[in-house]
């Protein structure tokens, strides 16, 4: 591969978890399981909603399309390493691994919006029952969907022209199993101080302004179960949230560690392992979390297998 700049590189090359060929068979089992699991389970998620009437709810809209977006997620990395695993290649493309930065970044942003969304729909649900209908309108919930669309196709479409603009030395394997942003830039010959400068200031505001936002949220939701009077009364309200706040836990613990490990550890293989959590684990257990948590996706299922759980 000759040096040159960002639209010369031919390909990169992705280091994966491990040379060794005897793991390499566990590994493609591994991350295969993982896959179809996750396909199958946010499949479901979107079937048993639009198939039900009861559910054509915003609550259930919402989370259709974060199975959605889950499923996206997973794909933009997961199939491309089965087969670099199938085929013993490390190899993807230039114009590979840009879409795949691309994809990834959009639809990570996405589920972080959604998930703020969400939590604005359980705060009116809980603190303006009355008023739920009228607020939570369809035309509402399309906007806030679109809004979500929009802020994270401008966080990867602006972070991806940030990295066309860089020049590649003759090193150009990734230590990843994908074409993960900060490690594509930090191989670049070139100058990537206002790379950093967005990269900072993007993961600023997608963690910050989403979390601060479900913070609000919930803080209010909190008061407003902690007036009322009775211990059942409480408990319905709260469990309406329990699904959505395993699942923000879930996605925001999951991202943490990604971080922590790369700053703790110095290892971009300690962080390609601790990106799995946030990239297939979280998705993969989404549903699940959902359909464990939720009477009306139980009964679906239920119907579903023709038997009870």
């Amino acid at each position: 591969m000759e040096p040159g700049n960002g639209t010369q590189i031919a390909e990169f090359l992705l280091g994966g978890f491990s040379e060794e060929p005897e793991l390499q068979p566990l590994l493609f089992g591994f991350f295969l399981s993982m896959y179809l699991i996750t396909m199958i389970g946010n499949v479901f998620v979107i079937l048993a909603i639009i198939s039900d009437s009861h559910l054509h709810t915003p609550m259930y809209f919402f989370l259709s399309i974060l199975s959605f977006s889950d499923i996206c997620l997973t794909s933009t990395t997961v199939p491309k390493m089965l087969v670099n695993i199938q085929t013993q290649s490390k190899v993807i493309t230039y114009a590979g691994c840009i879409i795949q930065m691309f994809s990834y970044l959009f639809f990570v942003a996405l589920d972080d919006f959604l998930l703020t969304v969400m939590a604005y729909d359980r705060y009116v649900a809980i603190c303006h029952p009355l008023y739920y209908r009228v607020i939570m309108n369809p035309r509402l919930c399309a906007l806030l969907v679109m809004l979500s669309w929009v802020m994270s196709v401008l966080n990867s479409l602006s972070n991806t022209l940030m990295a066309l603009r860089l020049s590649f030395c003759t090193h150009v394997e990734i230590p990843h199993f994908f074409c993960e942003l900060n490690q594509v830039v930090h191989l670049a010959c070139s100058d990537t101080f206002i790379n950093d400068i967005m990269l900072y200031f993007a993961a600023g505001v997608l963690t910050g302004g989403p979390f601060i936002g479900i913070i609000c949220s919930y803080s209010k939701i909190i008061s407003s179960i902690r007036v009322i009077s009775s211990a059942k009364g409480k408990c319905k309200a709260f469990s309406t949230c329990t699904s959505h706040l395993s699942v923000v836990s879930l996605f925001y613990c999951t991202a943490l560690g990604v971080y922590l490990s790369a700053a703790t550890t110095g290892s971009s293989h300690s962080s390609a392992a601790a990106s799995v959590m946030y990239t297939v684990v979280t998705p993969m257990l989404n549903p699940f979390i959902y359909s464990l948590r939720n009477k009306d996706i139980e009964r679906i299922l239920k119907r579903y297998l023709g038997r009870k759980l």
